[in-house]
């Protein structure tokens, strides 16, 4: 049961850190920096990621 707990909320954060990540990624001093360096900021590559990895290891807490 504890781990169906600990699934739903890393479902949830993983979710909120992939949309946190793509908000920065699409903010407009984002598109700036793209535009004259090619360079994603870090904050999106940290939202992305780490959320992806959160949701990942909630889906596979709620299978078990």
């Amino acid at each position: 049961m504890k781990n169906k707990y600990l699934g739903i909320v890393l479902i949830v954060v993983g979710v909120a850190l992939i949309v946190w990540g793509y908000d920065v990624y699409d903010s407009a001093g984002a598109q700036i920096s793209r535009v004259f360096t090619g360079d994603t900021p870090v904050e999106a590559w940290i939202g992305l990621v780490g959320g992806a990895i959160c949701l990942l290891f909630g889906i596979l807490k709620m299978k078990k």
